[in-house]
């Protein structure tokens, strides 16, 4: 019945902390458009064919999640180069890893993994694929 993920909804509580290190530390890009009911501008994140749109708390658009929390998401990412360069542009910036690199189970199979945080908590973990 389905295919794939074609956007996810981000609710931050700081637009701009959350734009800033979503395009500064993990280089997305921001996009603008105009969605939502009724129409209006919005903004969202984009990385190769995938984008997270954004809602701020108390400002959400139509419809929405039952109970939008900033800081309750746990989102996974491949990364588009080596992990210890991911690693390296991570310090670089001073985002401090939570926990890594270790081996975890993506949805294609094994990956290698470190885990950062956003400006609202959300855990964000940065893999690469293992070989078997």
């Amino acid at each position: 019945m389905l295919a794939q993920l074609d956007h996810l909804v981000l609710t931050t509580a700081d637009e701009a902390a959350c734009i800033d290190f979503y395009t500064g530390i993990l280089q997305m890009e921001l996009e603008h458009f105009i969605g939502g009911t009724p129409p209006v501008a919005r903004r969202a994140l984009r990385f190769g064919q995938q984008k997270i749109n954004l809602h701020v708390l108390g400002h959400e658009f139509e419809p929405k999640a039952a109970v939008p929390t900033p800081g309750s998401l746990d989102l996974c990412f491949l990364a588009a180069l080596p992990l210890l360069d991911v690693m390296a542009r991570l310090e670089a910036a001073g985002c401090p890893i939570v926990e890594g690199p270790v081996r975890r189970t993506g949805a294609t199979g094994p990956i290698r993994s470190v885990y950062v945080r956003d400006p609202d908590g959300n855990l964000i973990e940065i893999a690469e694929p293992v070989c078997r």
